[in-house]
């Protein structure tokens, strides 16, 4: 890579979410935190992107999604959006149930969060992380 090149801002896929899809994803989010000088938000964002895609692989039928990876002035923002209509919501409970903790585990780790409905179509469910 030529030094002078400045890496992009930021980095735009669509795909369909597979049993390894994380771990590939996790890979180019890592690749874009070492370029943009932020590696020290690599592993609370890459847990966080688990979840989201785990989200995706476990609550949206056609498993389909759009990612969008983009550096901010104070960070890092992410986000994922499906074409589920369906809302995801917080669950706090005190179970041993390991499904449905995905949200508590995203809010626990990142600076802030939230979920965009695009009317019937589908949601984005987005992060950020400062560093």
């Amino acid at each position: 890579m030529n030094e002078d090149i400045a890496p992009a801002a930021q980095y735009a896929m669509r795909f369909t979410v597979g049993d390894h899809s994380a771990r590939h994803v996790r890979r180019i989010l890592r690749h874009y935190l070492v370029q943009w000088g932020m590696p020290d938000l690599a592993d609370d964002a890459g847990l966080a992107l688990t979840e989201l895609l785990a989200n995706v692989h476990h609550h949206v039928p056609d498993r389909r999604c759009a990612l969008l990876i983009e550096r901010s002035p104070s960070g890092l923002r992410v986000e994922v959006r499906d074409g589920s209509p369906a809302l995801p919501s917080l669950c706090r409970a005190a179970s041993d149930d390991e499904r449905g903790r995905g949200l508590a585990l995203l809010d626990a780790v990142v600076h802030k969060w939230g979920v965009e409905q695009s009317g019937s179509s589908g949601k984005t469910i987005w992060f950020e992380c400062q560093v």
